[in-house]
């Protein structure tokens, strides 16, 4: 059973520090209710990691091994990827990133969350407000 939508905000904090405690915590405490849950994303979340570990690999943040080890880890987890999200990119997701103001792959978790009728886990702060007045709650929140 799936509970819960994960945004890429929250996974990348698991391997790459923000500095913001609050936010490091938030992830933490998502990262452990993986214990007894499972979330789904859309079919874009894997490409949206890759890139931003490439991002920090040439920052010089992290290496090649650390970054494939992160991957590793990321494959252990009951993460299961929304076959749909594409489907609905000319619309739905396209109102709602049109009506909120966000990104396309922001708008194809909020349509996913809607969709489903899945709480959201992110720390990206336009994406939790487009949450809250679309009535989707936040997850552990």
């Amino acid at each position: 059973m799936i509970h819960f939508v994960l945004d890429n905000s929250v996974a990348m904090r698991w391997f790459m520090p923000s500095g913001k405690e609050q936010d490091q915590a938030y992830a933490r405490k998502v990262l452990t209710s993986f214990s007894n849950v499972s979330a789904l994303v859309p079919n874009s979340w894997h490409l949206e990691a890759v890139s931003a570990f490439l991002a920090s690999e040439k920052r010089g943040e992290n290496t090649q091994g650390q970054i494939e080890n992160y991957l590793l880890k990321l494959d252990l987890l009951p993460i299961f990827v929304d076959p749909l999200t594409v489907h609905n990119a000319f619309n739905r997701t396209l109102t709602l990133a049109r009506a909120y103001n966000l990104s396309s792959y922001d708008a194809s978790y909020l349509e996913l969350a809607i969709r489903e009728s899945l709480s959201i886990a992110t720390l990206d702060k336009k994406l939790q407000k487009a949450a809250i007045d679309s009535n989707v709650l936040l997850y552990l929140e």
